[in-house]
């Protein structure tokens, strides 16, 4: 059987609903293979053409954004490796049906719906990404890094269109959704790799030395953004995907691993698509910042133009366009489909087509307004800030259950609908260290881990405090 056949086996099972409510049968266990492919193919897309870019308009050095990169990634290697793996090989359950134990199905709706209502937030982002592409024949005026809302006729037509294409293909099943992927995918990451080579040329690099020249120490980042040090881009490649690994919403994925060793295999991901793709894609930016057009903006106090459409059209031609589409398309896909899942937990009579689309409608709607994608860093940071101290609750009554005093699965054995020590913990966890960012002016990524920490801690002592307690 081909590695493709068992990517789209995996994904079918992991969304299609089997074993939802009770461990992975060992018969149904994949190899490390299977999930290889889907890693980075999922992590090779839209977004990258963003961040990249995005990176570059921070003023960031050369050696904090390598370093910063390799080192950041790893650390998220690790996260998936040393819990998300080790944990959804142990107990083999979907997070969903995890979290119902452990917080009550009253408290797992009120999850699915953030995570629904995000996840079309992200989506939005990646049909903006495919509209600069598909506008280019159109002639369209793209969208600024500081535009938050449409900017003309043409542009919310073909985000429409695209948004309704893409809803469409989403609702008909993750079995057509993976197949797209899997074809698509090697396209991508060669069109990544393509206008990465090129971009070099372009900027007349011919050697390591000349690249670091070029790009040296950096610069004063662009109106409207921070400058980003080694540590802003460390932290943040940690937890761009905090809601998938300390978050624990990968114990969906792979609970159907034969082996925590599994975990590696996100390395191809983050390598590939983080890593390279994140590269190749500030290069691109980098050639267009040289240009007429941009030093113009420039000039004029504003940020240049962070379309991806225009950046792979100048490196790689009509290739590039296609392949931004295909990479925005490729994202938004699984993405729209999962949050239509999540929105099925919280209206279950409704069909799985109808919540589809229903995501599908609201992601259309956010991609109208590009700020979604042009402000993708900040989204990204604030998205795995809510998420994943729900991650630290999994993994702090997994390890310290014992130690702690406290009962595993606390709202299933006292048949609790609503597990206050779970709502508690993350709410001051989350407000505090919110707070504390916004009035400070602290980097978000900076106080995501702390976050993590104080809530695992504090569901311990909430749960030490009122389990066998009245309700």
């Amino acid at each position: 059987m081909s590695q493709n056949q068992h990517e789209e086996e995996l994904i079918e099972e992991i969304a299609g609903g089997e074993f939802e409510r009770e461990p992975v049968p060992t018969t149904k266990l994949k190899g490390w293979k299977s999930f290889l492919g889907m890693y980075a193919g999922e992590h090779a897309a839209g977004t990258e053409f963003v961040i990249g870019p995005l990176f570059l308009t921070t003023g960031v050095s050369a050696f904090d954004l390598i370093i910063g990169l390799l080192l950041g990634n790893l650390m998220a290697v690790l996260s998936w490796r040393f819990l998300t793996a080790e944990i959804a090989v142990k107990r083999r359950l979907t997070l969903y049906y995890h979290l119902e134990k452990i917080c009550g199905k009253k408290l797992v709706i009120g999850y699915n719906l953030a995570n629904g209502v995000l996840f079309c937030f992200l989506a939005g982002a990646m049909i903006t990404v495919s509209a600069t592409a598909v506008g280019i024949p159109f002639d369209m005026e793209m969208p600024k890094l500081t535009d938050t809302m449409p900017n003309g006729v043409t542009w919310v037509v073909i985000v429409i269109v695209i948004g309704a294409a893409i809803s469409l293909i989403a609702s008909k099943g993750y079995d057509t959704v993976s197949k797209a992927a899997n074809w698509m995918s090697p396209v991508i990451v060669l069109a990544f790799l393509a206008c990465g080579i090129v971009a070099l040329q372009q900027l007349g690099v011919g050697s390591f030395s000349e690249f670091w020249e070029i790009w040296g120490e950096g610069g004063d980042p662009f109106p409207g953004q921070i400058k980003y040090t080694f540590w802003h881009v460390f932290f943040w490649s940690w937890f761009a995907n905090a809601a998938m690994h300390i978050g624990m919403s990968d114990l969906s994925v792979f609970r159907f691993a034969k082996k925590p060793s599994s975990g590696w295999t996100t390395a191809a991901g983050m390598y590939v698509g983080h890593y390279m793709a994140w590269i190749a894609a500030a290069l691109l930016y980098a050639v267009y910042v040289k240009t007429p057009e941009a030093q113009a903006f420039l000039a004029q106090g504003e940020a240049p133009t962070v379309a991806p459409g225009p950046l792979a059209y100048n490196a790689i031609g009509f290739f590039g366009i296609i392949a931004v589409v295909l990479a925005g398309w490729t994202t938004a896909n699984p993405t729209i489909y999962r949050a239509g899942l999540a929105f099925q937990a919280v209206i279950p009579k409704a069909s799985t087509f109808w919540v589809t689309i229903l995501a599908g409608s609201i992601a259309t709607i956010a991609g109208l307004f590009p700020a979604f994608a042009m402000k993708l860093l900040d989204f990204v940071a604030l998205y795995g800030f809510i998420l994943a101290p729900v991650g630290a609750i999994i993994v702090f009554e997994h390890v310290f259950y014992r130690q702690a005093g406290i009962a595993q699965n606390y709202a299933e054995i006292a048949n609790l609908k609503f597990n206050r020590s779970v709502l508690l913990a993350w709410a001051i966890s989350f407000g505090l260290f919110y707070f504390i960012s916004i009035q400070f002016d602290v980097f978000l990524s900076f106080v995501t881990l702390p976050a993590w920490l104080l809530c695992g801690i504090l569901f311990l002592a909430f749960s030490k405090r009122f389990q066998n307690r009245p309700n």
